[in-house]
């Protein structure tokens, strides 16, 4: 089949992969309502484009933590590649790097911190804290150490979401899938042993002084995961947090959430001016990408979009789908009227008349 788009890539995965890892990378909690509902709530938007605009030179780049980048997207924190392919995040890192993309490694990862980094491309390390704050403590050391560039600390994570889809399939990890990134020294652990462990280590007592707590120790610029209200990005503004990743968690936490794209127009407004701010969960057009830059977010993370380019064709995978992105981007940014990244802004958004 010819593969044109990232839902074409999704088909051909899901037919590729082992039907328990696909259901573990497709799946969201209990209903799978805001599943659905982050892809519907874009479609739902409106675009309202310029004409008769000079849209020969087309540019992606713009600012992301601070620096510039060649265009918004941004690789968002999964776990477990290698329930998609062999090379697992490797694969991905390496397409990444094709793009100057940088990628955010899930504290889950099966390719340690020290492989992708030494890939040469911008590598943010996504980390749970846990209950042992000292394993946590040591988890942010190492990825320090590998030459990481930023913390994206996830806070949606209070307890383990009702996940019945994996419970429905007695989903289990392969014991031969390494989990590096949680290795303690003199302890070993098999994955059933181990991610019962990090599941319990969800921490429920998190609270604001644990940013505190992280900057007493590293010097890494940290990012907030998971926020949705525009007074919670306000605490995090307030408590000076490099950036915030507006995200319910790709629906796999709280079934019923508000999805992040509907949540992001309150937050850019509340605390744009103050901090940088991504979305995450949904993209799956350019459309998808420039309906959220329109909206106030500075980037746009892409979380399972890669990983049914790197289920299908590895590190060749990842790359295409990354390109068709890229290339829907351009192409809708020239039918709105628009050459650079900065040039979309909400007025681009159509808002029906009040009756």
């Amino acid at each position: 089949m010819s593969l044109l788009n990232i839902y074409d890539y999704e088909q051909a995965a899901a037919e590729k992969m082992a039907a328990p890892y696909y259901a573990y990378f497709a799946g969201g909690v209990a209903d799978n309502l805001t599943l659905h509902e982050n892809r519907a709530a874009f479609d739902r938007i409106k675009l309202l484009p310029r004409i008769f605009r000079d849209v020969s030179q087309i540019s992606l780049e713009t600012v992301i933590g601070g620096e510039k980048r060649p265009s918004p997207f941004l690789i968002a924190p999964a776990a477990m590649h290698k329930l998609g392919h062999p090379d697992g995040e490797l694969a991905t890192a390496r397409a990444a790097a094709a793009f100057g993309m940088p990628q955010i490694l899930s504290t889950l990862s099966s390719v340690s911190v020290d492989e992708v980094t030494a890939v040469g491309h911008p590598v943010w390390f996504q980390l749970y804290i846990f209950r042992d704050r000292a394993w946590s403590k040591e988890i942010v050391q190492r990825s320090e150490a590998a030459g990481c560039t930023a913390l994206v600390v996830t806070v949606d994570v209070p307890v383990q979401g009702l996940r019945e889809n994996l419970k429905r399939i007695n989903f289990s990890i392969p014991a031969d899938l390494p989990l590096p990134n949680l290795a303690r020294p003199g302890v070993s652990r098999d994955n059933s042993t181990l991610l019962h462990l990090v599941e319990e280590n969800f921490d429920p007592g998190l609270t604001w002084g644990d940013i505190t707590w992280l900057r007493s120790f590293t010097k890494l610029p940290i990012w907030v995961k998971g926020i949705l209200r525009a007074d919670d990005a306000q605490r995090a503004a307030d408590a000076g947090v490099a950036g915030v990743i507006v995200s319910n968690h790709g629906g796999r936490q709280l079934d019923t959430a508000v999805t992040p794209i509907e949540a992001l127009p309150a937050i850019a407004q509340a605390v744009g001016h103050q901090t940088e701010l991504i979305l995450d969960g949904g993209i799956r057009r350019g459309t998808d990408a420039l309906k959220a830059l329109a909206l106030g977010a500075n980037g746009v993370a892409l979380g399972r979009a890669p990983l049914w380019g790197l289920a299908v064709g590895g590190e060749a995978g990842v790359q295409h789908i990354l390109q068709i992105l890229h290339d829907e981007l351009r192409n809708v940014m020239a039918q709105c009227g628009c050459t650079t990244i900065a040039e979309l802004t909400p007025d681009l958004i159509y808002t029906p008349p009040q009756l």
